[in-house]
């Protein structure tokens, strides 16, 4: 167990991209151990599926503190107090401030449902599909302070068909975020990613963990 890099979970909602963390952790391809999930949300599936695998979860809703600073506070001294290693973003629906991006400097991974730069921020796949690009995708990437500026670990390219729905295309685009997310995990949990500048340089991987 002292070997498996220590995680920590933020989730707002469903947790889709928590399960994938977890099965792949369960079936021995991410070298991980997830020590706790924190949710702002009472009514997050994504504490079902955290219970489900006996992981601790604690919730810490909006309006528990006064401002946004002491709530990150608050989330960096529950996550220091499970000696997180690594912080994983999935779905978790709050800007981080200073205060939580200093405490853990290219330690905050997340996932965005757009091939970054393009389409930042909320719906993604519904600018995507409004601009009328023919490839879309995920990007998972290190948070800064910026809205879904940080450096790029891995993206994965999506077709856009003709007849596709916001649904539809987020549908396909999440599959790529299940396959994806657990790969960047475990090339941090390998020591394989070295960051210069904004670019990120992975050691030693072979070619097909990006497509």
């Amino acid at each position: 167990m002292a070997d498996l890099l220590k995680l920590g979970v933020l989730i707002s909602g469903n947790g889709s991209n928590l399960q994938s963390i977890i099965d792949h952790i369960e079936k021995g391809s991410l070298k991980a151990i997830i020590n706790i999930v924190i949710s702002n949300n009472t009514d997050a599936y994504g504490i079902t599926r955290a219970k489900k695998h006996k992981i601790p979860v604690v919730i810490l809703k909006n309006g528990d503190l006064k401002n946004k600073e002491d709530f990150d506070s608050e989330l960096v001294k529950t996550l220091k107090d499970n000696g997180i290693e690594l912080v994983i973003l999935a779905g978790f629906m709050r800007i981080l401030t200073p205060v939580f991006l200093k405490a853990f400097p290219h330690k905050i991974m997340n996932i965005h449902p757009a091939l970054l730069p393009s389409f930042p921020g909320i719906h993604g796949q519904k600018q995507a599909l409004e601009y009328g690009v023919k490839i879309s995708g995920c990007t998972v990437h290190f948070v800064d302070e910026g809205v879904d500026t940080g450096p790029i670990i891995i993206q994965s390219a999506v077709q856009v068909f003709d007849d596709d729905t916001e649904e539809t295309l987020a549908a396909r685009i999440l599959k790529e975020e299940h396959r994806i997310y657990p790969q960047a995990i475990q090339l941090f949990a390998e020591g394989k990613i070295e960051i210069k500048g904004r670019k990120v340089l992975i050691k030693n991987v072979r070619s097909n963990c990006h497509r």
